[in-house]
């Protein structure tokens, strides 16, 4: 006799002591951890400026709240804001061009009065979700077609950045599309041809696309003992902050790049230079246990996602904050060109921020909304 075998689908619920909010414990307890550490290492890098610590702090306590209300999104309407958070994103980088406003000889911000911001950070969250939309709703590995396509997404904001000019966010706006490309499967002879066209573009680059001041970065990090107390000055300065930390460091407050003032943008892109100042080898390395902890829970995260949009857009979150990571203790070690990366959920700043805890609202959502799971009924 023959029997039919039946099947249900049940839905795997999140557990752990901040289910209920839609979070995940193991990532809240770890940026609530960068958070508080923030707070005190601006303390003395800023010299005690409480505006400073005020300012941090109320970011952060918005990012949360931020971050709780992405959470709660139904997966499927954040997927379908996706295509209008692309096209508002390349609006703003488009109003850059006539209404921007210049700082440091770039016109990268928008003054809506009340508060200032960053359009290309907004790119870099909208970039990667377009690109996994447009793969989501093709074939996965991605044809020749939907890589020529995934390109053309990636470049239109990535050129409008290039302009402004702010070749560091360009940079990882790039690298943010072309991540969701490498994880949908984008086959290896593809890869080797677009390393292939990069040799090729990079004089030009040099030549006809880069500004004196970023071809003077490049020439800062390959020597920076050139021009000590100009050009070189503040890498030079951040690597003496760093190594005079030894292996235990100063102490908390005793920075003398910090007392001194011998370390410009101490409490925004050189942080860490501070960080290993007062707490040593050992803080420095703890800080990149934490990260590292981090991207491989968001990974993990990922992997379970209810579909391959969530997978592709959850494993580009982590992977681009490895790269946040990566560049910013790089370029502040001197083993990479200065490009004006912040170091995340440490140094200070808003946009950047906000940004951040935008993109783990994002994992959050894959976390509290995680892939269902068919069993037999027996």
């Amino acid at each position: 006799m023959r029997h039919e075998e039946l099947y249900h689908t049940i839905e795997v619920k999140p557990k752990g002591l901040l289910a209920f909010f839609h979070l995940d414990t193991v990532l809240t307890f770890l940026i609530s951890m960068l958070a508080l550490f923030s707070i005190a290492v601006l303390w003395s890098a800023s010299n005690h400026n409480t505006a400073y610590i005020t300012s941090q702090a109320l970011k952060i306590a918005a990012g949360f709240v931020i971050m709780v209300f992405i959470a709660f999104l139904p997966p499927e309407r954040l997927k379908q804001l996706t295509p209008v958070i692309y096209i508002v994103a390349l609006l703003l980088l488009l109003a850059v061009i006539f209404i921007g406003i210049e700082a440091n000889g770039a016109y990268r911000w928008i003054d809506l009065k009340l508060f200032r911001f960053q359009p290309s950070e907004i790119a870099k969250l909208a970039v990667p979700m377009m690109v996994a939309y447009y793969l989501h709703k093709s074939k996965i590995p991605p044809s020749f077609f939907n890589v020529v396509g995934s390109l053309l997404l990636i470049a239109l904001p990535v050129s409008l950045i290039f302009l402004q000019p702010d070749l560091g966010t360009a940079i990882i706006v790039l690298f943010s599309g072309i991540i969701v490309l490498f994880l949908g499967g984008l086959q290896w002879r593809y890869i080797l041809i677009a390393f292939g066209l990069i040799a090729i573009a990079l004089p030009s680059l040099w030549f006809f696309g880069m500004k004196e001041y970023q071809k003077d970065r490049v020439e800062t990090f390959l020597n920076p003992e050139l021009d000590p107390l100009g050009k070189g000055y503040q890498i030079i300065q951040s690597k003496i902050a760093i190594g005079s930390g030894g292996i235990y460091g100063k102490g908390w407050e005793n920075s003398t790049q910090v007392s001194l003032q011998f370390l410009p943008e101490a409490t925004t892109d050189f942080i860490y230079a501070i960080i290993g100042e007062e707490f040593g080898l050992i803080g420095s390395v703890l800080l990149l246990i934490c990260y590292l902890m981090i991207i491989w829970r968001g990974l993990y995260i990922s992997y379970h996602a209810r579909d391959s949009f969530y997978q592709l857009v959850g494993g580009a979150v982590c992977l681009v904050f490895f790269f946040y990571v990566f560049v910013n203790t790089g370029m502040v070690s001197g083993v990479l060109p200065v490009v004006g990366v912040p170091l995340p959920f440490i140094s200070y700043g808003g946009t950047s921020i906000m940004t951040l805890f935008i993109s783990f609202g994002i994992l959050m959502n894959i976390y509290s909304h995680p892939a269902s799971i068919t069993k037999r009924i027996q």
